[in-house]
């Protein structure tokens, strides 16, 4: 159960404050003092990074973690990386977007029923959040998926991604399929009332080696897209 009284604004604050992960905490700020060279002149965010997005949204983006140079840098989700770069570009193509490009906080970005949230909220190291530090966010995870009342679409962005939000859902009381769903890109289950769908993280590793191309992580987004066609907007939950 959400506490009383709860919304997402009062998560975001949560987030930016939290330090229950000593390691996370300490390679954050460690990351934000030494910085990166191309952006040595720059003020890293250096703390967990909250989600964001429209509260009515119908679609919620999960992924992984903030990227060490990306939102640990820019303090927003997918901002400044090039994980970003792809998913924006093909948020705005499928209409979920004002504009293709994020790089900083206030560079005019606004989400059109989607929200992005991820698994862990700090950046880890290797990209690796132990199971610890995956349960010690879930809690944040389990609040939005119920203050998010409109959503009909989940997408996960890799197969951690997929993992946390099913024992999320699970942690909301709500049934996940048996056998368990599997991983795989252009995944789609049906978790009443939504639609579980998955896609290869857009990380530098999946689209440099080809693993993940445009056209697959479009296909994703427009069938989406061709769900929510089906399912006018209007809290159902």
């Amino acid at each position: 159960m959400r506490p009383k009284d709860d919304s997402l604004d009062v998560i975001v604050r949560e987030v930016i404050a939290c330090r229950r992960c000593p390691r996370l905490v300490r390679w954050r700020e460690r990351v934000a003092r030494e910085r990166k060279r191309a952006f040595a002149d720059q003020e890293y965010w250096g703390r967990p990074v909250p989600a964001f997005g429209d509260p009515t949204a119908r679609l919620l983006v999960i992924g992984l973690a903030p990227a060490a140079h990306g939102g640990n840098r820019t303090g927003r989700i997918f901002t400044g990386d090039r994980s970003g770069e792809w998913l924006f570009r093909a948020l705005h193509r499928a209409g979920f977007a004002n504009q293709p490009v994020a790089i900083a906080r206030d560079d005019g970005l606004v989400l059109r029923d989607c929200f992005i949230t991820a698994a862990v909220r700090c950046a880890p190291p290797d990209n690796r959040p132990s199971r610890a530090e995956f349960a010690r966010c879930q809690p944040f995870l389990e609040r939005e998926l119920l203050l998010l009342t409109d959503l009909k679409v989940v997408l996960a962005l890799g197969e951690s991604a997929m993992a946390a939000f099913l024992r999320v859902w699970r942690g909301i009381g709500r049934e996940v399929p048996r056998p368990r769903p599997k991983f795989h890109h252009g995944g789609s289950w049906e978790l009443p009332p939504v639609t579980l769908l998955t896609s290869y993280h857009p990380s530098q590793r999946n689209t440099s080696t080809g693993l993940l191309r445009e056209r697959m992580f479009d296909a994703v987004f427009r069938r989406a897209r061709e769900i929510l066609r089906r399912e006018p907007p209007g809290r159902t939950r």
